[in-house]
């Protein structure tokens, strides 16, 4: 790509671009998937000749889907969809959820999960074996991870149980498929917007009841769009909402610095990127360069 003027990105090594007056050509790649970005369409014909001449490739047009998730434009107000509604559909009739009933919340208050639930007597196991689990759960993490940050502090829970499974965690898997079913609509819309950068981090105190340990979510957004999100349990127990809080912060404060940099090779610096917190005792203790032993 370099011979032909194109740049590789330093944060992202699947990414190429190659700027011109006013404009520019993003290339993305994904193993053997391609996607071309720009609104120059003699430049875009001229790049797509030079990869054809190089490696045997076909040319589909205008991108309407990509890796699972299709593309719907709207010239009228500018803005682009991604949307996983296809792939959704097909999780559910293949785990034959189809016509199951709808639930409108991602993982109902009911469920209190834990490894007491795993199966213990042969006849358990025998049964759970033949139950799709890991499976789901790969189904479901694939949506999480395209375009349902919705989904993900819901996964994180069931995904805890992958090495044995009981019937409540299958439960709980099928409760989450059937809030899909209900939301397959759902989508990330990116409209022409200023390109502003925004995060937002928060945690629990010990939600984990069997290891004790809290659990950090983030989600960034450009644009008010999202574009990166995480929920996980932290590497280690703390003794307080602070700690619990800064430390989401300090997680978060990871992405952003490497969406800024990101977004800076696009040319859309990032003077001054909010991130937001709802603890004030951990806003104070990032503000406070003040040493202690805790942090």
């Amino acid at each position: 790509m370099g011979r032909v003027g194109y740049k590789r990105y330093d944060n992202d090594h699947c990414c190429y671009i190659k700027k011109f007056k006013g404009s520019y050509i993003i290339l993305l790649l994904y193993v053997d998937d391609m996607l071309i970005v720009g609104s120059d369409m003699t430049e875009i014909k001229k790049l797509k000749k030079q990869m054809s001449e190089e490696f045997e490739m076909k040319g589909f047009g205008a991108a309407n889907q990509i890796l699972g998730m299709s593309i719907f434009r709207n010239k009228q107000d500018g803005s682009l969809t991604l949307s996983q509604e296809k792939y959704i559909e097909k999780v559910l009739e293949r785990f034959s959820l189809k016509d199951a009933k709808i639930r409108s919340t991602p993982l109902g208050s009911h469920f209190k999960l834990s490894k007491v639930q795993s199966p213990r007597s042969d006849e358990d196991k025998a049964v759970m074996a033949k139950v799709p689990y890991a499976s789901a759960v790969g189904s479901l993490m694939y949506a999480m991870v395209c375009t349902r940050p919705d989904i993900a502090h819901a996964l994180g829970v069931v995904s805890r149980f992958m090495s044995n499974p009981g019937r409540e965690h299958w439960e709980a898997v099928k409760w989450l498929l059937r809030y899909l079913k209900g939301t397959s609509k759902v989508a990330l819309q990116f409209k022409g917007k200023d390109v502003i950068l925004k995060g937002f981090a928060d945690a629990d105190l010990g939600g984990c009841k069997e290891s004790f340990k809290s659990t950090i979510w983030y989600v960034f957004t450009v644009g008010g769009t999202a574009v990166s999100w995480m929920s996980k349990l932290q590497k280690s127990v703390v003794l307080s909402t602070t700690e619990a809080e800064y430390m989401a912060v300090a997680e978060a404060s990871k992405e952003l610095i490497w969406l800024k940099n990101f977004l800076s090779e696009f040319g859309k610096e990032q003077v001054d990127c909010a991130l937001f917190c709802d603890n004030q005792s951990a806003i104070h203790l990032a503000k406070n360069p003040v040493f202690r032993s805790k942090t």
